[in-house]
C-alpha cells in the first residue's frame, strides 16, 4: 500500500514506518496520522512481522501538530475532527514499537514517540511539549506519558515552562533508551528492533502486555482528562491569540479568556 505522507517497507521480520512530510519537518496532521493508523494496522495484520520500527528525518522526528488545520478552531470541530483520538492507534499495537528520533521531537512529536515501547535518539534529539506558549495543553497522552516516564516535578518544567531536554539529559532523566552519534543512531534502532523480533513473539507481547498494565490505572484516570481540557481550551481567546502568533511569529498577548 502507497501512502502520501509515510514510506514504509520491511526489513526481515521488521516493519518500517517513516514519517514523511519533510516540507513541514513532519508535522502531524489528520491525513497523516490516518495513514500512521492504517500503516501500524497493516503492520499488526501481517504474521511475518515481529516488531516495528517508526522514524522520521534526520532533521525532525516530528515537530509537532500541524497548527495551520487547528488555529481558527472551535471546541465542537475539534472533537468533530477527532484529532487527538486518532493517536490511539498506537495504544492497540500489540507488537513491539520503537522509535528512531532525531532531531525535533515536540508536542505531537514526543507524544507520538512517548506513545513507542522504546526510544532510540540520534545526539541531535530534542524533545519537549510546547503548547502552552500556543494556549493549549498536550491533548495525546503528553501530560500523562511524559510524567510516568520522567518524574512530576521535571514534566511540570517540560510543559508549564517549554524547556527542551537534549539528548543525553533525556537519556539521563529515563525518557530513552539510548543515544547515538546521527550517523548511527537508526541503525542502532534497527538492530533492536531486529534482535526483539528474534524472541519468541507470543512471549514478547505477553510481556508487553503485562509491563503496559502497571501504568494502566494512571492512564486510564489521566487520558480522558487529558484530552478533555485539551479540546475546552479551543473556546478560550487565549487559543485564537497563542496560535495566531505562533504562525504570525510574534508573541503573544494573553488576557486569561
Amino acid at each position: 500500500m502507497s501512502y502520501l505522507n509515510l514510506l514504509t517497507e520491511t526489513r526481515q521480520s521488521v516493519g518500517i514506518i517513516r514519517l514523511n512530510r519533510p516540507q513541514a519537518l513532519n508535522a502531524l496532521n489528520t491525513d497523516l496520522l490516518k495513514e500512521l493508523s492504517a500503516a501500524l494496522q497493516a503492520l499488526e495484520s501481517d504474521p511475518n512481522i515481529r516488531a516495528i520500527l517508526l522514524t522520521g528525518s534526520d532533521r525532525a522526528f516530528a515537530a509537532g501538530a500541524d497548527i495551520k488545520t487547528m488555529a481558527t478552531a472551535s471546541e465542537e470541530e475539534m472533537r468533530l475532527n477527532g484529532f487527538v483520538e486518532l493517536f490511539d492507534s498506537l495504544q492497540n499495537v500489540r507488537k513491539p514499537l520503537i522509535a528512531a528520533v532525531s532531531g525535533f521531537a515536540l508536542g505531537g512529536g514526543l507524544e507520538l514517540a512517548l506513545a513507542c515501547d522504546m526510544i532510540i535518539a540520534s545526539e541531535t534529539a530534542k524533545f519537549g511539549l510546547p503548547e502552552v506558549t500556543i494556549g493549549v495543553i498536550p491533548g495525546a497522552g503528553g501530560t500523562q506519558r511524559l510524567t510516568l516516564a520522567v518524574g512530576k516535578a521535571l514534566a511540570m518544567e517540560i510543559i508549564l515552562n517549554n524547556r527542551l531536554l537534549h539528548a543525553e539529559e533525556a537519556l539521563r532523566f529515563g525518557l530513552v533508551n539510548r543515544v547515538y552519534p546521527p550517523e548511527r543512531y537508526w541503525e542502532e534502532a534497527l538492530l533492536l528492533a531486529e534482535q526483539v523480533a528474534e524472541r519468541a513473539p507470543l512471549a514478547v507481547r505477553a510481556a508487553k502486555q503485562a509491563i503496559q498494565a502497571s501504568q494502566a490505572p494512571a492512564l486510564q484516570n489521566g487520558l480522558p482528562l487529558e484530552r478533555d481540557l485539551f479540546y475546552q481550551l479551543f473556546n478560550t481567546a487565549d487559543q485564537k491569540e497563542g496560535m495566531s502568533a505562533f504562525l504570525q511569529k510574534r508573541q503573544p498577548a494573553w488576557k486569561g479568556e
